[in-house]
């Protein structure tokens, strides 16, 4: 009987979607073929310890108490770079053995932005999803703007605030750039959080404030009449588009809310029913952007229809996009014809063929 490939399931962690992660990857644990692989579970707190859990903690209720903490059940783990022997350490002196690959389920900062793709390239151990770079640009809506024009692509009209600059910044001077009606959202965060529809002077200076409580700069963008078009992007060299699908929100705009607590919030539209042409477009328009902005293995790329032009513009991409019961990546892999366990078995065999590449380059002149 062939060796089980061991993988190490990263979760939780320090950012504001702490619990959205814990919900994603008990999708993966489920999805995962016990058969082939032997997960290693292993939950980061919200300040930033790891400990390994058991799967009993999937069985915990999403948005309340008992998941504000990752179970402290056994020994803190300590990491070993570069190790032969053992990449986890608990308590400093029992080995739990290498891992294979991890797959890294968190989402938003300390897990999504390139910081803990450096940590495991620095421990030599092969991930799931975009490299560094990648992370990094997906993270920040700011560069990742950049780029994305830069290439071509399309996006919405859009300012950027640094936290040094938000006491000059008024109400009337955006309306005169982006119009009456626009959003406010830090520049690195996802899921929603810490953004707000303005409609008036009144919700600007508090918008502004929440919004910096998330991150030190921070993107305000013009409000379009839309519908959200999403795409699944797989691959590393060579990456292939999904079918889109489409939210129709029940709120004022796709807030966390709607995406995560209120089970009536939004509905999805898998595939979305659009014309041939168009979903051609929004296809070729997903993998630009994936090759745009240097991501592999996977992300989600997500649009906006403008509902009086029909013109599509990118919104942004998601490197570890949600795996949870009502995420768009997985269902729109089905609704092409991959199961959930194939797309894992997928990404897991991309993660590995990439480190085996990057094996080849030399790290030294002899």
């Amino acid at each position: 009987m062939a060796k089980k490939i061991r993988v190490g399931i990263l979760f939780g962690g320090k950012s504001a979607e702490h619990e959205v992660s814990i919900q994603s990857a008990k999708n993966v644990y489920t999805a995962l073929d016990k058969e082939k692989y032997e997960p290693v579970l292993i939950g980061i707190d919200r300040q930033g310890a790891w400990y390994i859990q058991e799967s009993s903690i999937f069985s915990l209720k999403a948005y309340t108490d008992e998941v504000k903490k990752i179970p402290h059940k056994k020994s803190e783990l300590s990491l070993t770079p570069g190790s032969t022997e053992s990449h986890l350490i608990a308590s400093g002196v029992q080995s739990l053995g290498n891992l294979d690959v991890i797959f890294p389920v968190l989402h938003g900062t300390y897990g999504e932005d390139g910081s803990m793709q450096g940590l495991l390239k620095v421990m030599g151990i092969p991930y799931v999803g975009a490299s560094v770079l990648g992370s990094a640009v997906g993270m920040d809506k700011d560069v990742m703007k950049k780029l994305l024009k830069v290439e071509g692509l399309p996006i919405v009209k859009h300012m950027v605030i640094h936290d040094s600059e938000k006491s000059a910044i008024t109400y009337e001077m955006v309306a005169e750039v982006l119009g009456d009606v626009f959003f406010i959202k830090p520049a690195n965060m996802g899921s929603s959080v810490g953004v707000s529809k303005i409609k008036n002077i009144k919700e600007f200076d508090n918008a502004l404030s929440f919004a910096f409580q998330f991150d030190r700069k921070v993107l305000i963008e013009e409000y379009i009449p839309c519908e959200e078009i999403e795409c699944s992007v797989l691959g590393n060299d060579v990456p292939v588009a999904s079918l889109p699908g489409r939210i129709i929100s029940k709120h004022e705009f796709y807030s966390y809310e709607a995406k995560y607590i209120d089970e009536n919030g939004a509905k999805l539209e898998i595939p979305a029913n659009l014309p041939e042409q168009l979903i051609k477009t929004i296809q070729e328009l997903s993998v630009h952007a994936f090759k745009a902005l240097y991501c592999e293995g996977m992300a989600r790329v997500d649009f906006f229809l403008d509902k009086n032009t029909n013109e599509l513009y990118v919104n942004e991409i998601n490197t570890i996009p949600g795996f949870t019961k009502i995420s768009m990546y997985p269902q729109l892999w089905e609704a092409t014809g991959m199961s959930y366990s194939e797309l894992i078995d997928r990404l897991i065999e991309l993660a590995i063929e990439r480190f085996e590449k990057e094996k080849m380059l030399r790290t030294t002149r002899e």
